[in-house]
């Protein structure tokens, strides 16, 4: 094993895995030794806190996702041209979708709507309603219509499907405050379980905050 193809370097730290150790001096094994039991006794001391932690990252697909669909609706330009809109329907179906998927996300990872402020229940409401009667099941959704009108000319019969489709061009204006207070309660969950690991630990424990992980206002 070629020891230079299994070691990490980056601009901080190198990263050394533990197969490696044997070929280091001995002194540095030792060290190495030392270090590595101290960390598997610090966190076998926080299972239950890692547990929490390792929940809430459950969410981190459904979060992004739900951010970057609610970025793209905010910058929707409206044109009456059918690929715009079937654009307008594909973006509010990702927006609503991720949205619905985080929210559901189970213990640790989802939310309620009691932890929603009272002005933004309604529009919580909304989008789950959208969910299930739009998007996710075959119930009519009033903000589609579909029919079909058959016509007859002659001894001709010329069947027509009609459809109608209802939009927020760039997403309701309230779905906008949600998706960040959504992002921040999630932030705010993140960093309290840091701040109880490094109390509980004595060691530092930090995350990255921002749009590479979802969690975080983006600047």
């Amino acid at each position: 094993m070629d020891p230079r193809r299994t070691i990490v370097e980056t601009d901080e730290y190198y990263i050394i895995p533990e197969d490696v150790l044997p070929l280091l001096p001995e002194d540095w094994q030792e060290s190495f030794a030392e270090r590595v039991a101290d960390g598997k006794a610090i966190l076998k001391s926080v299972d239950g806190e890692l547990d929490g932690l390792a929940k809430l990252a459950r969410s981190f697909p459904s979060l992004i996702s739900m951010k970057h669909a609610a970025k793209r609706l905010s910058q929707f330009k409206f044109e009456v041209d059918l690929d715009r809109l079937l654009d307008l329907d594909m973006m509010t179906t990702a927006f609503v979708v991720s949205y619905a998927r985080l929210q559901q996300g189970g213990v640790g990872s989802g939310f309620s709507r009691k932890s929603l402020p009272d002005h933004l229940r309604a529009a919580h409401d909304q989008i789950i309603e959208f969910r299930n009667k739009r998007f996710a099941h075959t119930d009519e959704h009033e903000s589609v219509s579909s029919m079909l009108r058959i016509d007859m000319h002659e001894e001709n019969f010329h069947p027509q499907m009609q459809l109608s489709l209802g939009f927020y061009i760039g997403g309701a204006n309230e779905w906008h405050e949600l998706a960040a207070f959504i992002d921040e309660m999630f932030y705010d969950r993140l960093d309290k379980i840091l701040k109880h690991l490094s109390s509980k630990t004595g060691r530092t424990w930090v995350m990255p905050s921002g749009p590479e992980l979802g969690y975080g206002s983006e600047g």
